[in-house]
């Protein structure tokens, strides 16, 4: 189901980036940007009291299935942002959403979203709906 904007379903952390997540060129690495995804995604889950410990004590893996990045702007070292994970759609996988901006002038930087599904720790078999311990900690 695809969820309404609502900012209960949000999470936003501040990251200032560094000179290690930089390339050659000094602009922030493509793949770092995923990192920083899950950062905000972390801090989503833990809103609800389901980070990864809760996730394998609940019976449950959670595997990325699919994954876009849109570079919009380049980020460089020392920039500080607010990257934003915001929980879109939640039957039968999740989607999240993400976007980065620059703390400073408000400009968009990134966006993008991961699709992740649901997967029984014991069997390894893939759930073909989400579990309701999901749902509970989330409150739908």
């Amino acid at each position: 189901m695809n969820m309404k904007n609502n900012d209960k379903y949000s999470s936003t952390i501040e990251y200032t980036t560094s000179f290690h997540d930089t390339d050659a060129m000094g602009v922030v690495w493509h793949g770092n940007y995923l990192k920083f995804f899950e950062k905000a995604r972390e801090a989503l889950f833990k809103k609800f009291n389901y980070g990864y410990k809760q996730m394998i004590e609940s019976g449950y893996l959670w595997p990325i299935v699919d994954a876009r990045v849109k570079y919009i702007a380049p980020t460089i070292a020392e920039q500080a942002l607010q990257i934003t994970a915001t929980l879109k759609e939640y039957e039968h996988r999740i989607k999240i959403n993400y976007t980065i901006i620059d703390s400073l002038t408000g400009k968009k930087t990134t966006s993008g979203y991961t699709i992740q599904v649901a997967v029984s720790a014991t069997t390894q078999e893939m759930s073909f709906v989400t579990p309701s311990i999901f749902l509970k900690h989330f409150g739908l």
